[in-house]
């Protein structure tokens, strides 16, 4: 009886898959066939590197929000019309630049009014001591009564307090003529002017005119699992604890310090909040913004380390397979420690000098020859 061709054919693979399993299953079976008297082919190209020591920077990366140093809502502090912008929207302001004028005439009316008033009693005043004199000269020659003595007295008196109040008033009217023109409380960059000048402004209304934004410097805050808390303030308390953010698409990252840390973890997410502080001279930070924050928390010196593409994900754990003398590969497990620039700590089961394999895996069994070619640089 003669089987079909498709039939035979799926007998081969199926054949094929049972080896590779059980292969997969029994590596050390692999090591036995590899290591046996068989002929086993030409040895396989494969890409190596050097293990190295090399300083490793141990570091939190997490993603943060830009915010402004401070933020200020310019507001009136009088009712008026408003006359006059100072800026244009968007520029860069110094603290005690005018920012708005509102029409200052009915302030100037009641400035002079002030004054007018102050200047009548103040001449009240004059004639009421000059009287006082003269009935204290006449009290002690007999020639007036004491009442009429006590009574210019306390007539001069009342016109003391009146002056006192008079110019309490008059500084009232030069103090609100001064709030006609609205100038800036810090250095900063303003927004949307948001009542245009026509419009009529009041007193603390709930709208503010334009937001300044202070932004040299400026604020990055993030937030970081609790159990980094620990570390990163045994780090702040042996200095200053570096920061860099950086904005996607930029060639550079911005360094900055971090200079507050909250005094509670929030219990929904098990973080807590951090800010840094970046000088942001050349403004490349903007707030409301979304960077990469890394925080560097200590260096490991003299790690040994591998490229990242060495490392194999087995079925106990982590491991490698590195190159013996006798140009044949070894898989060898691993503990590996942090990640940094394409770069992985290796903290048991290699030696520096030695000569791991990292591309051309698959292609590699324990003990087979391989053909290794040194890793080009980046």
């Amino acid at each position: 009886m003669r089987f079909p061709r498709f039939a035979i054919w799926a007998l081969g693979v199926a054949a094929l898959a049972t080896g590779g399993y059980f292969l997969f299953l029994h590596p050390a079976s692999a090591t036995r066939i590899a290591e046996s008297g068989r002929p086993a082919g030409r040895p396989a190209p494969v890409v190596v590197a050097a293990v190295a020591p090399r300083a490793v920077p141990i570091t939190l990366g997490v993603i943060g929000n830009v915010e402004a140093y401070s933020t200020v809502s310019i507001k009136s502090r009088i009712d008026g019309q408003l006359v006059s912008a100072g800026f244009q929207e968007g520029q860069l302001v110094h603290k005690g630049d005018l920012l708005f004028s509102i029409d200052p005439r009915s302030f100037e009316a009641q400035v002079q009014q002030a004054e007018a008033t102050l200047a009548r009693d103040q001449a009240q005043l004059e004639g009421a001591k000059a009287d006082l004199a003269r009935y204290t000269r006449l009290s002690k020659s007999g020639y007036s009564s004491e009442q009429q003595f006590e009574q210019q007295r306390a007539t001069t008196k009342a016109l003391e307090a009146t002056i006192r109040a008079d110019q309490a008033a008059l500084e009232i009217a030069k103090l609100q003529l001064e709030y006609t023109q609205i100038k800036s409380p810090i250095d900063g960059r303003t927004g949307n002017i948001l009542i245009k000048p026509g419009n009529l402004v009041k007193a603390n209304d709930t709208n503010a005119i334009v937001v300044i934004n202070q932004t040299e410097p400026i604020y990055v805050s993030f937030a970081v699992p609790e159990q980094n808390l620990t570390e990163i303030k045994r780090r702040m308390a042996q200095g200053p604890l570096k920061v860099e953010a950086h904005v996607p698409g930029a060639d550079k990252a911005d360094t900055g310090e971090v200079t507050f840390v909250n005094n509670a973890v929030d219990a929904s997410t098990g973080t807590i909040q951090i800010k840094a502080t970046f000088a942001n001279a050349d403004e490349r930070l903007t707030p409301g913004q979304f960077v990469e924050v890394t925080v560097f928390l200590s260096v490991l010196e003299n790690a040994l380390v591998v490229p990242s593409e060495a490392i194999q994900a087995g079925q106990n754990g982590p491991y490698v397979f590195v190159v013996k003398p006798d140009q044949t590969a070894e898989s060898r497990p691993v503990v590996t420690g942090p990640s940094v620039d394409g770069f992985t700590v290796v903290a048991q089961g290699l030696k520096a000098g030695e000569r791991v394999i990292t591309e051309g895996q698959l292609r590699v069994v324990p003990g087979a020859k391989v053909d290794p070619k040194p890793k080009s640089p980046a």
